[in-house]
């Protein structure tokens, strides 16, 4: 996958335009009626729901992930080991795989339409009441800050070190017979990580700490609430639907 996953699209919609935290309550409102109701008509719901809000979103086709041939063939793998079972077995490994194709697809979506520095703050806004039970809210939105910001930076580490370890000779019988690229480009990357994480604790200490989320932070306005609306509208139009054909 491409680190355009973590990323802003650069287009202009109504979509860019909400608020962080409403994109992150309605992918919650998403997962929670999918986790109690992962029937076919509620899948096929969510499903033309994220298509209709990519396409309001603008988003080019480009954006979307090639995934490679070996993904779908574990797909496959996993239907063929079902089937031994039965056919109920079989459609319910359907929907569990539907149910996370469509949590990565809400969760790409949020990242594709929203500023990776607007997620911190949206977080640290809508944990605001857990302050009064002395949660660190801001610390953990700190982190999830971090985290973001630091995810793109692994995964083109990978892709160095990978390159790195294309270059190394391999005529050796001692390397070819010790070989394991997956143990080594996850221990070089946990090597890599330990050591950014370290620098960058040290340069956040020298500078006085984490200082302030945001200089300017959103918040939620009248487009948040219609959208949010709509939102709920749809869970609980797709939960009927569901109740009504079981």
């Amino acid at each position: 996958m491409s680190v355009v996953l973590f990323r802003r699209v650069p287009v202009t919609s109504p979509v860019h335009n909400l608020w962080a935290g409403t994109k992150m309550i309605s992918a919650f409102l998403i997962s929670f009626l999918l986790m109690f109701l992962p029937t076919w008509p509620v899948l096929g719901v969510m499903i033309v729901f994220l298509v209709f809000i990519g396409l309001v979103a603008r988003l080019p086709l480009g954006t979307l992930p090639r995934l490679p041939w070996w993904f779908w063939g574990l797909l496959a793998l996993g239907a063929l080991l079902n089937a031994p079972v039965g056919t109920q077995a079989v459609v319910r490994y359907a929907q569990t795989v539907t149910f996370a194709l469509i949590m990565v697809a809400a969760s790409f979506l949020v990242a594709w339409t929203t500023p990776m520095s607007d997620i911190a703050p949206a977080l640290a806004k809508l944990g605001a009441p857990l302050r009064k039970l002395r949660v660190p809210v801001d610390e953990w939105a700190v982190v999830v800050a971090l985290t973001l910001r630091g995810l793109p930076l692994l995964m083109e580490e990978i892709r160095v070190l990978r390159a790195a370890r294309k270059l190394r000779p391999k005529d050796n019988l001692l390397y070819l017979a010790t070989e394991n690229p997956l143990i080594d480009i996850l221990t070089a990357a946990m090597a890599v990580s330990t050591r950014r994480a370290g620098e960058l604790g040290e340069a956040i200490t020298a500078r006085g700490g984490t200082g302030e989320l945001a200089a300017y932070p959103s918040s939620p306005g009248r487009a948040d609430t219609i959208a949010l609306a709509i939102v709920v509208a749809v869970c609980a139009g797709s939960a009927v639907l569901g109740f009504a054909l079981l």
